[in-house]
């Protein structure tokens, strides 16, 4: 039996010269079979976990920005100084080490007690409603006990699984290769010590702001002080005969994945209809369970609008070399008789169509309410709409980009980041939005991180090779960098993050 490979770098138990610690950057190195990173501080050195607490990134690989280590995969942040997770996506905080220094050399040898937790904000009578049960929503409500905040903390969800981890849903637990047991963000046991009212399969029926209650569709009435909408998006179905039919199937909740999964023992192919990320997520999740997949967009080439010509064409080759069918530049109109026609006359066939045609945001609530709307919730960089007691998060917030303009991303790490942007401004604490958006999408073993937000652009620059799936690919407009994508140079997207942040 071969013994577990143990994390590379030195071992500080035996100690290191303390040169070895890099002035800005960290050492990645070993205690044992743990991971633990070293870094110098104002104070001296720390060390915390090497291993993210999202993913199990390495976060030696990744970079330091000041007193913060950031994770190569999906771009989760921790303190090095505390262990605590600062930055979504990772929700729990990693071990933080003692370092003692002897002769020059570095020793690391036990863990540290975890930090210190905040102190109360001494309001207990003050009542804070969520309504949402996605990433927004979650990040906001554990970022507001992380805080301190000792108040009524109320979620509501009309979802009826407790908040999962949403990407996984159109990757690998529909692939089959992520456990249901896996998807939880918490376990129960995490709402009730935190003292979260988690209210699931509940439809919230409207909100008065002015008397700053919410009406629940059994009748219920809450009063709140605070409000965070995370509403989120609703898939979007086409209009053309047979859409509504039993075997067709959107892709947003687990229970919309087991419905899927369940709808696969039958005979047939499967018609995805959208060449959408979460359209392409599918088709590639399919095929690891052997299913036959055709695509139909309406795009010449999948994702073009937002990934450009070349990385969508790389997709597609991608697909194809595993064995999905794509049926471009068509439009479906109707889904009759066990297949999708299309706008030529032509027929997919399919026992199963499964829709990847985008979501539209869920601002019926905020409309309600005479909130600030344009394509979205207007709020500002705080999160805070137009009503200074309300907030708003996730799919459904509108707010200032980078770039001076308006932005409504529909990404789960910007969800999960502003929630916990809100929870800290519902505290009057001094923190704002103002980071270069980041997703991540994976086709079979090809992951595609992007950073920033480019609706439009006019020039494209390409570093390395997009064939050779080694790339690092720049999107600019007026000579400004708006946005890049990168295959299997995660470091690079890190960086161009912090670039993009600070242009």
């Amino acid at each position: 039996m071969s013994e577990a490979t143990p994390p590379p770098g030195p071992d500080f138990t035996q100690g290191i010269p303390a040169s070895d610690v890099p002035a800005e950057g960290v050492l990645a190195g070993r205690v044992g079979d743990d991971a633990v990173v070293v870094g110098r501080t104002a104070d001296g050195f720390a060390a915390i976990g090497g291993s993210c607490s999202h993913y199990g990134g390495a976060l030696g690989e990744g970079i330091r920005v000041g007193g913060n280590v950031f994770c190569p995969l999906h771009h989760a942040c921790f303190d090095l100084t505390t262990g605590r997770a600062v930055r979504a996506p990772a929700l729990a905080p990693v071990d933080r080490w003692r370092v003692d220094e002897r002769d020059g050399k570095l020793f690391i040898h036990e863990k540290l007690p975890a930090a210190d937790a905040a102190d109360p904000t001494d309001t207990p009578d003050r009542h804070i409603v969520i309504i949402g049960g996605g990433g927004a929503g979650f990040a906001a409500a554990q970022r507001l006990r992380e805080l301190g905040f000792d108040g009524t903390l109320t979620m509501i969800s009309d979802d009826t699984d407790a908040p999962y981890d949403r990407p996984n849903v159109s990757k690998d637990y529909l692939a089959g290769t992520a456990q249901p047991e896996w998807m939880p963000l918490k376990d129960e046991d995490f709402y009730k010590e935190h003292e979260i009212d988690l209210r699931l399969g509940v439809t919230v029926d409207h909100v008065n702001a002015e008397h700053r209650t919410v009406t629940l569709d059994s009748g219920e009435r809450l009063d709140y002080d605070t409000l965070l909408l995370c509403t989120g998006a609703e898939p979007i179905r086409p209009g053309g005969p047979g859409f509504d039919g039993p075997n067709v199937f959107t892709v947003r909740t687990m229970q919309d994945a087991r419905a899927i999964i369940d709808a696969l023992g039958h005979a047939g192919p499967v018609a995805v209809v959208g060449s959408s990320f979460i359209g392409m997520e599918v088709a590639a999740a399919l095929r690891e369970r052997k299913i036959d997949v055709h695509v139909i967009g309406h795009e010449a080439v999948p994702l073009q609008r937002v990934l450009g010509e070349g990385l969508g064409n790389m997709i597609r080759a991608l697909h194809e070399s595993h064995g999905v069918h794509f049926h471009l530049g068509r439009k479906a109109t109707g889904y009759e008789d066990g297949a999708v026609v299309l706008d030529d006359g032509s027929k997919v066939a399919a026992a199963t169509v499964i829709l990847g045609l985008g979501v539209a945001p869920r601002i019926a609530l905020a409309e309600a309410a005479g909130l600030q709307i344009d394509d979205g919730v207007l709020v500002d960089a705080a999160m805070r709409t137009s009503d200074d007691d309300i907030y708003a998060a996730g799919d459904i917030a509108r707010f200032p980009g980078l770039d001076d303009t308006r932005q409504r991303v529909e990404h789960w790490v910007v969800a999960e980041r502003q929630g916990q942007v809100a929870a800290a401004a519902m505290l009057d604490i001094d923190e704002i939005y103002n980071e270069a958006p980041f997703f991540w999408t994976m086709h079979y073993d090809t992951s595609i991180r992007y950073v920033g937000h480019a609706s439009e652009w006019d020039d494209v620059e390409v570093l390395g090779s997009i064939e050779g799936k080694d790339c690092e690919v720049r999107f600019k407009k007026d000579g400004r960098e708006l946005a890049v994508a990168t295959v299997n140079r995660d470091k690079a997207s890190l960086e161009a993050a912090e670039r993009l942040a600070n242009a």
